[in-house]
């Protein structure tokens, strides 16, 4: 979950060529029934969102008993070292800062995560 086009893009692109199936929801409303209707691996998530935020959003998520395996990177803007520990204590796999990170880079975080 993205709200930026030029990020969802790349980062769509860039994990399609890598071989994952990519499934975009840009509304924070969706995000839950799109992921247990396609019980995805991973789930990519911002945090600052319009609609529903991302902390709310990985808070579902983990209560959600068909979606307990399903992995989930944070990839925001907020880098506090508060909002790092709040993202991995909810459930978050890993939490990267979106300036610190190329898609290349995520790409090879996903690739070791799962």
């Amino acid at each position: 979950m993205e709200d930026d086009p030029f990020l969802i893009d790349i980062y769509s692109t860039k994990l399609g060529e890598a071989g994952f199936k990519v499934f975009i929801v840009k509304d924070g409303e969706k995000v839950l029934e799109t992921a247990k209707s396609n019980k995805p691996n991973l789930i990519i998530l911002d945090i600052v969102l319009p609609g529903v935020d991302g902390w709310q959003i990985l808070k579902q998520i983990k209560q959600e008993s068909g979606l307990k395996e399903t992995k989930i990177i944070i990839l925001s803007n907020l880098s506090q070292k508060e909002e790092i520990e709040k993202g991995l204590s909810l459930g978050a796999d890993r939490y990267f800062i979106k300036s610190d990170y190329t898609p290349s880079q995520v790409l090879e975080e996903i690739n070791k995560l799962l």
